[in-house]
């Protein structure tokens, strides 16, 4: 792996960034927290499971997301295992880029229990997961920057599904980027 990889792909300037953050911006808590934890555990957690059979962590912080959501455990219970187990995974796969990718994606996915914004943070993570699983780690930032175009549109079509028209409640948020 002689390339230096990047940790995240996409560019939070590009019109489908924007265009993504401006979608996020019409539908409540609620729906963005599900959206979220879907898409990390229908899209992302395949491919962390893949790379680090038998490892749980970011699985656990979904299920405990889902829980905290769900009023079962308290949120300080849910932080610690976003922090002190998926994210620990992460810190963990140097040698591994693909899962370290996929399991903080899955992170920022279970951390938007508490920050809307890691909505965010979860596109740019699943999509170097996603690329250097498909095409490995010495592709040219051209092919790498098209698959980050790629799972940003099927991250905003996603949440389309699911997007409540005309929502009464929208989140307010404050993106810092």
């Amino acid at each position: 792996m002689p390339k230096k990889l990047r940790k995240m792909l996409g560019d939070v300037n590009s019109l489908s960034a924007v265009s993504l953050r401006n979608l996020i911006n019409t539908q409540s808590k609620d729906t963005i927290r599900e959206w979220c934890l879907g898409y990390a555990e229908e899209k992302v957690l395949p491919i962390f499971e893949k790379h680090c059979p038998g490892d749980s962590r970011p699985r656990n912080a979904v299920n405990a997301a889902r829980e905290y959501l769900d009023g079962k455990v308290k949120f300080t219970v849910v932080k610690d295992i976003i922090l002190n187990q998926c994210h620990q995974a992460a810190r963990e796969l140097d040698a591994n880029p693909v899962a370290q990718a996929a399991a903080r994606a899955v992170g920022q996915g279970s951390a938007v229990v508490h920050t809307l914004t890691h909505s965010l943070g979860l596109f740019f993570y699943a999509a170097a997961a996603v690329a250097y699983d498909r095409v490995g780690f010495e592709a040219s930032d051209e092919i790498y920057a098209e698959i980050a175009e790629e799972v940003c549109l099927d991250y905003t079509n996603a949440l389309r599904a699911i997007a409540v028209e005309n929502e009464p409640n929208p989140a307010k948020l404050k993106w810092n980027c």
